[in-house]
């Protein structure tokens, strides 16, 4: 099972990916229609980092171990309101 650091080390990966596209979109090596398909993988991505993030610390602050999170689906993650 992945640590904090890790879990934020991928979310950093993540980001600097989505920089990238945006990027390469700026520079017209893809279409917009590329970089909105990839973003929005991106962008579920992240969101199951930042979910597993939030579950590892609150197990953490519950005496619970962080080691039995795990990443949820992204049908599960993207249907939370915000």
């Amino acid at each position: 099972m992945a640590d904090d650091g890790d879990v934020l080390g991928r979310i950093h990966q993540l980001v600097d990916a989505e920089h990238a596209l945006r990027e390469r979109v700026g520079r017209g090596e893809i279409t917009t229609d590329d970089e909105h398909a990839q973003l929005r993988s991106l962008e579920q991505q992240l969101d199951q980092c930042w979910d597993l993030l939030r579950q590892r610390r609150a197990r953490a602050a519950a005496g619970q171990d962080p080691d039995d999170a795990e990443v949820r689906p992204v049908s599960e993650v993207e249907g939370y309101l915000s």
